[in-house]
């Protein structure tokens, strides 16, 4: 039994102010030593949570729980807790190979009965329930081996894929059977198979993990421990940072000035690689419930109304690049730029709007708009002044808010209470469905967040999207996917400002990072410190 599925893309792209370099060539890893590691967001709500819960949970949960298998920066999958898979002649069913003398960190052997119920009770319940749409069951056909099967074929990219997927984890049975995964107290100090084990949660301070002397993978973890603080602002992380408090920051840790004032010192490098599974992207959204954007020309003219040069350049300081569609440019499985372009020509913005039948009327304006930029992230909001300044060069009048976290997610994604919002997204290289499900009517749930706000989809797009589910042959799925993306960026309901180019920050001790296209989500387990 072989892995079936290889891709290759791009390992991200460095500004010339980022010093590169990870590990060096011919080291012996030194063991021993704690770590301490933060990242550019807040404390999770758990540990561990089934549902995904966003980056937070992850970050923590992900040294201590594994998934069946992982994707290399060179495109090939390989496997963690399973060893091998393999599809069955008409893609309906996949049989995996599941890795012996695994343990939990309790003691327990890791079985195939603990993959099955994680499939089935966590997986297509929670965690992967968006990708299980034709799931049919889930069984162990003997003691190493689990069948998962389904109603129409699925492509090997996307079984590969799933099995990656950061919330994809396997739990044990013993502990989470009988219970309410969702809140189970195991949540808060997770018995996994990873190379970390809780020693420690100091609420609103930091995670302490030590190492799990009983890990699978020989002579690993190199560290004693590793610890996760949470510093609330981006100066407060710097300062750690700069003393040698924290050695090592993800996902944008500090403010991009910092980065440069640091990289300057010789004392730290900054890195992109290791998001290459998980580009973000900060997006523009129209509300098609408002009848002003039934005619795709006034959608159109909001993209062409907006600068996104100069955002890439003002709001995050050069750390990011104009977005062009829903597939992110890193994504060379299937990215193409044979689109509809909406670039920067307010021109073009205004002589759509008129042919459209709205006109300047006296004052200047054509029509008003509120647009909502969602407040989990400071970038939003000034995102959200260049927008309205662009739309109002073109007699488009703006009435911005940017409520907080809690608000933003009600009255994107319960309410619909916007004509135009900015957001965020993170997607991986498989775009079923975590890119797909912004522009078809099964992505339209209400009160469940970062979904189809927009309300936009057609049954072209919506058949469309049920090719690229069951197409098994490479090279015709991307073809499929290629189409989907024209007809995303013509239709210009929900599209990218700018593709976000997050960074890695850390002290030139730290080696063995970033090496994993989803860093952050990564186990940590070969990470180790120079003397």
């Amino acid at each position: 039994m072989t892995r079936v599925s290889r891709r290759a893309f791009s390992s991200g792209i460095l500004t010339a102010a980022l010093a590169g370099g990870t590990a060096r060539a011919q080291e012996t890893p030194r063991r021993g030593g704690t770590l301490v590691a933060t990242w550019g967001g807040g404390e999770p709500q758990a540990c561990y949570v089934p549902s995904g819960g966003g980056p937070s949970p992850t970050f923590s949960s992900s040294k201590l729980l594994e998934r069946l298998a992982s994707r290399r920066v060179d495109g090939e999958f390989q496997g963690e807790l399973a060893e091998a898979w393999k599809p069955s002649a008409d893609f309906k069913s996949y049989a995996i190979k599941i890795r012996q003398g695994v343990r939990f960190h309790d003691g327990k052997d890791m079985t195939a009965d603990d993959v099955v119920y994680s499939i089935d009770e966590i997986w297509k319940k929670h965690a992967a329930a968006a990708s299980l749409t034709d799931f049919a069951g889930v069984v162990a056909s003997d003691t190493d081996t689990v069948v998962v099967r389904f109603n129409k074929p699925v492509p090997d990219f996307f079984f590969a894929s799933l099995l990656c997927g950061n919330a994809n984890y396997v739990v044990p049975r013993h502990v989470y059977a009988g219970s309410d995964p969702l809140t189970n107290p195991a949540n808060d100090a997770p018995i996994g198979t990873g190379p970390w084990q809780v020693k420690q949660w100091v609420r609103g301070s930091h995670f302490e993990y030590a190492r799990n002397e009983g890990y699978w993978r020989k002579d690993e973890p190199y560290l004693d421990r590793l610890i996760i603080r949470y510093i609330r602002d981006p100066a407060g992380r710097a300062a750690a940072i700069e003393a040698g408090d924290i050695h090592i920051g993800v996902l944008n840790p500090v403010e991009p000035p910092d980065i440069k004032r640091l990289v300057a010192t010789s004392r730290f490098i900054a890195t992109s690689k290791g998001y290459e599974e998980a580009v973000w992207s900060t997006s523009f959204e129209v509300n098609m419930r408002n009848p002003i954007f039934a005619k795709r020309e006034v959608r159109q003219a909001m993209f062409f109304a907006v600068d996104r040069t100069l955002i890439a350049k003002t709001v995050y300081f050069g750390y990011a690049r104009p977005g062009t569609g829903p597939i992110a440019s890193p994504n060379t499985t299937f990215f193409t730029s044979d689109t509809f372009s909406t670039t920067f020509d307010p021109r073009k913005a205004a002589a759509l709007l008129d042919a459209a039948g709205y006109p300047k009327k006296a004052g200047g304006k054509r029509f008003t708009l509120n647009l909502l930029a969602a407040g989990w992230f400071a970038e939003n909001g000034k995102a959200g002044a260049i927008v309205k300044q662009g739309l109002e060069d073109v007699g488009v009048g703006v009435n911005l808010t940017v409520p907080d976290r809690a608000t933003s997610i009600r009255r994107l994604y319960t309410d619909y209470d916007f004509d135009l919002a900015i957001a965020n997204k993170a997607a991986g290289s498989e775009p079923v469905p975590s890119t797909t499900q912004y522009y078809t009517s099964d992505g339209i749930r209400k009160g469940v967040p970062f979904r189809n706000a927009s309300g936009f989809h057609t049954d072209e797009v919506d058949a469309l999207v049920e090719k690229i589910k069951v197409e098994t042959d490479p090279a015709k799925r991307k073809a499929l996917v290629a189409e989907f993306q024209k007809i995303a960026t013509v239709e210009c309901a929900d599209l990218p400002l700018v593709e976000l180019e997050s960074i890695t920050l850390a002290s030139t001790r730290v080696r063995n990072h970033s090496n994993d296209p989803a860093f952050p989500a990564a186990s940590w387990h070969d990470i180790w410190l120079a003397g």
